[in-house]
């Protein structure tokens, strides 16, 4: 988010670092007043009646062991979230790597997908190979804009950006404008959670409709706003 605001939200041709952070900034804000807007409306709807005390019962105080500490800190939270996250990106690696070498009359499955996407996508001021980036980059979101610019170079791996210069030349070859980046943006805010997130949210809630939810009601909200902002900018 911050790479795509430094790209292509600039002041007089130059650097416009203020008007970045204030774009950073406002995607911050704009998420905390759409997590309090579905909160009231989930807890009206939904979820009315349902109990929201939290009681937490302290054990006794014990002197901590370092030793203990870290092997537990180490077993139950880096383990467990690498195992997670290894179950899910290790598919979805190969998934990727087949779409981008597998051609079919010259052209990848990636780029046959992405362009079977790109109506959808201009609906929703973005492309089909953004929209395809990110149903890809669901094991990790992190991978969204390498999986974009794979699309986009046709080369056979996800392929990461030198420089944000770089990164604005290559989008703006490829069809990108301000409103592209404002659309991604906001996508990249209220789109679906992480592959490891979702089955954090299976284990904590033990709910599939409410992982679903997790996972729908975001996603809406991201194509929604992008839908506005596409059909504003082309009245202009």
């Amino acid at each position: 988010m911050i790479a795509l605001s430094a790209a292509f939200f600039t002041v007089g041709g130059l650097s416009g670092d203020g008007v970045s952070a204030l774009m950073v900034t406002a995607m911050i804000l704009l998420g905390a007043l759409l997590t309090f807007l579905f909160s009231a409306v989930l807890s009206k709807t939904w979820l009315k009646g349902e109990s929201a005390s939290f009681a937490l019962e302290l054990p006794p105080y014990r002197r901590p062991q370092i030793g203990k500490v870290l092997v537990r800190s180490l077993l139950d939270r880096t383990v467990f979230v690498l195992g997670r996250a290894v179950t899910a990106a290790a598919p979805a690696g190969l998934i990727i790597w087949i779409m981008g070498n597998v051609q079919i009359d010259g052209t990848s499955i990636l780029r046959i997908c992405a362009d079977f996407l790109e109506p959808a996508g201009r609906v929703f001021g973005m492309d089909g190979a953004i929209l395809l980036a990110f149903v890809l980059g669901f094991p990790a979101n992190e991978i969204v804009i390498p999986i974009m610019l794979m699309i986009y170079t046709g080369a056979g791996a996800p392929v990461d950006y030198e420089g944000v210069s770089a990164l604005a030349e290559l989008l703006r070859a490829n069809g990108w404008t301000t409103v592209t980046a404002l659309c991604t943006m906001i996508f990249m805010l209220c789109h679906f959670p992480c592959a490891t997130a979702c089955m954090t949210v299976k284990k904590e809630t033990g709910s599939v409709k409410q992982t679903l939810a997790a996972i729908i009601i975001p996603t809406l909200a991201g194509l929604v706003i992008c839908g506005i902002i596409s059909g504003i900018a082309a009245l202009l």
